[in-house]
């Protein structure tokens, strides 16, 4: 991308370094500004160091670790020759320990290519703690104890400092038996018993993945169904994949409180029952790292929820302020946050901006299987607020998906009733977060379920039942709007 033309060289500065802010400063460096970006635990931020990039590790993992157990399934068999010459079947056994060294380096490695990334493109890296000062300036304090400070002035400003797991006055963390996600890394041993406290994504995730990774796991939902937010079709077939594989699902359950015993946890629920386990894992959301770093003095408008409000291009209240991330009352995605970050630079320097919607984002639960999803959902067509059909293919059909041995999941399709035109899909099965990925560019470009039908697949594979899907389509199309 060719630099623009300016009067002046232009000043960007960036406090956090997490997909958002990298993302503004690799931008911003390519445009031929200035650029200075403040971070204090290294550059990728949480999002690298203690979460998507060492959870997502975890998870392939526990991916590995199914695929081995379940491949007598495709008629593989483990042996090994016992003392009398008779065959053994091994047992499968995780090192978790070994795991979790892997997955820290793999953040580590990340982080380190990041910041190298940074250096080349000519950015200044300060670490440190940054706050605003005003509306055109960033302080830092550089030194042990805030005793060395640093300031930096700027045209523009960009926010991206993400957000923390929240804690329960009731049940606090240890960081050895209660565990928030990013302090899951520093055990040794797998759980004996993990109850994870949130039924959302993150507590999901994280249930699924020790599930398979041998510990028996107990997930205590506040709902009726897990996964509370997505959608009730997925949801079910999780909470199915889950029973199956030998966990407990407590729905309509809220825990009350979390307290460690001498050689583990117990949870009180509300209604009074308690659930004893080895270890708890509290996955109830996040909180903005907004506090304190100077946003209210410097006129910046923020929620109730203490999250930066920004407008579809990541712009604040303030004109030269933007915020990108977990810390904005946008969307908690790393690719949201990446996007928020270029999109903020592009529209500070004057480069071609397109605004941000809601409903082109595609988004993913590292489940097994996967859910991915992409714009309007059915919930939205049954309340009205999309005109559309729904039409859903079992994957059990499908033959790359019988040939590889897999038994849940399904695609669905929503289309604008009359026109065809594809509005949103989800998709749940393995990698489901790579075959949403044709689905996303039809709503991106607004093509019709025809038009991707004709598209062709390969056979045998799982897109296949993408394009099936979008035939069938074409005739339930139709049959609504009376064609």
């Amino acid at each position: 991308m060719a630099s623009l033309s300016f009067e002046r060289t232009q000043s960007v500065a960036i406090i956090g370094g997490g997909p958002g802010g990298y993302e503004a400063a690799i931008a911003a460096a390519q445009l031929g500004a200035e650029v200075t970006l403040v971070e204090r635990a290294g550059v990728g931020g949480s999002a690298v160091i203690t979460d998507v990039v060492p959870s997502k590790s975890l998870i392939a993992t526990a991916d590995a670790a199914v695929a081995i157990s379940e491949a007598s399934d495709l008629g593989v068999q483990f042996f090994a020759k016992g003392s009398d010459g008779k065959p053994l079947k091994p047992q499968v056994a995780i090192n978790l320990a070994a795991v979790n060294k892997r997955l820290l380096t793999l953040a580590r490695q990340q982080s380190d290519d990041m910041r190298s990334t940074l250096l080349e493109a000519g950015v200044r890296i300060i670490n440190g703690h940054g706050r605003l000062e005003g509306d055109h300036a960033v302080v830092v304090s550089t030194g042990p104890g805030g005793t060395d400070f640093d300031r930096v002035e700027a045209d523009t400003l960009v926010v991206s400092v993400g957000a923390s797991p929240r804690r329960l006055p009731s049940a606090m963390p240890d960081g050895e038996r209660i565990l928030t996600w990013t302090q899951l890394y520093d055990m040794k041993e797998l759980p004996k018993h993990l109850i994870v406290v949130g039924s959302g994504v993150t507590g999901a995730e994280f249930a699924s993945a020790y599930m398979n990774l041998g510990a028996q796991v107990t997930l205590i939902s506040s709902r009726d169904q897990i996964l509370p937010s997505e959608d009730a079709d997925a949801a079910a077939v999780l909470e199915k994949v889950f029973k199956r594989g030998g966990m407990k699902v407590l729905n309509k359950s809220r825990a009350e409180k979390v307290e460690r015993t001498d050689d583990g946890v117990v949870v009180t629920l509300a209604d009074g029952r308690t659930v004893e386990g080895s270890h708890c894992l509290l996955a109830v959301g996040s909180i903005p790292n907004t506090a304190g770093i100077g946003l209210e003095e410097a006129g910046v408008q923020l929620a109730d929820s203490g999250h930066i409000v920004v407008n579809r291009v990541a712009r604040t209240s303030v004109p030269n302020i933007y915020a990108a991330g977990d810390c904005t009352d946008f969307m908690p995605l790393a690719s949201v946050a990446s996007m928020q970050g270029r999109t903020a630079v592009f529209h500070a320097l004057g480069d071609i901006v397109i605004p941000l919607e809601k409903g082109r984002i595609t988004a993913n639960i590292f489940t097994a299987p996967e859910v991915a999803s992409v714009g309007f959902t059915e919930q939205d067509v049954l309340d009205g607020k999309a005109d559309g059909v729904v039409h859903k293919l079992p994957l059990a059909a499908n033959p790359r998906a019988k040939m590889i041995g897999m038994k849940d999941g399904f695609v669905k399709i929503i289309a604008r009733t009359g026109s065809g035109t594809v509005i949103g899909g989800v998709i749940v099965a393995p990698r489901a977060s790579e075959l949403i990925y044709p689905i996303a560019i039809a709503v991106e470009r607004r093509l019709t379920v025809d038009q991707v039908s004709r598209v062709f697949a390969v056979y045998p594979s799982l897109t296949g039942s993408i394009t099936d899907a979008m035939r069938a389509m074409h005739l339930v199309n139709r049959q609504e709007s009376g064609a």
